[in-house]
């Protein structure tokens, strides 16, 4: 706590005075480009790796980044009631769905340690977990040498995206407005993030060279 509060007081002493005035934009209404759908994992921080400034993103974080379908959303209201708000009262254009490598939610979906949390047992029901055999045959993983909770965290973006357009929402979104999912992958060793290719059925590092036709379909 007392790092916490140092934070406070050296924020308020070096950088206040560069927020002031977006502040004070802020305070009129919120207008964020992107829904931003990440894991409550604290190495993962989409503001430092993604370079964002308060009202850049609107976001929902849980463990393992995981979104209920839309049959079984009052398993958390939640992440039902922020993809709602986010699409009919700000101006979201995309949505982002983010995992990370070294995640405790896949380890623990794998079976590598034994969940004795009830709710924590039952929300990893989200988490699909194919054979070692389909993830082994998996060509979407930008890196076979993966391991196994890696590779998962991959597929789980993927997932995770099915469930989100079983939302009617999102599919009016998408047909109305031409909202777009991306799936990405922030790798906690290298600071490295890589986005969902459907091109080539793959993660690419975003990257001015490798990642180009990404950027240039975000454009």
């Amino acid at each position: 706590m007392k790092k916490l509060v140092n934070g406070i007081l050296e924020f308020r002493r070096n950088h206040l005075i560069g927020y002031r005035e977006k502040y004070a934009h802020l305070k009129l209404g919120q207008s964020p480009d992107a829904l931003f759908i990440g894991c409550s994992d604290s190495r993962v921080m989409p503001n430092v790796f993604a370079s964002t400034n308060p009202g850049d993103l609107f976001v929902i974080r849980n463990v393992g980044n995981l979104i209920p379908p839309h049959c079984d959303y009052a398993r958390n209201y939640s992440v039902a009631a922020a993809i709602e708000f986010s699409l009919t009262q700000l101006p979201t254009r995309d949505i982002i769905v983010c995992g990370h490598s070294e995640c405790g939610a896949m380890r623990a979906a794998l079976g590598a340690e034994k969940v004795e949390m009830a709710n924590l047992r039952e929300w990893l029901e989200n988490i699909y977990c194919p054979s070692e055999h389909e993830m082994d045959a998996s060509q979407i993983v930008s890196d076979p040498s993966l391991s196994c909770e890696n590779r998962l965290s991959q597929l789980n973006v993927l997932r995770q995206i099915e469930h989100l357009k079983t939302y009617p929402i999102i599919q009016e979104t998408i047909e109305n407005r031409g909202l777009q999912i991306h799936g990405w992958y922030f790798d906690i060793a290298t600071g490295d993030v890589y986005a969902f290719d459907e091109e080539v059925g793959c993660f690419v590092l975003i990257d001015e060279e490798e990642g180009g036709r990404i950027l240039s379909t975000l454009e």
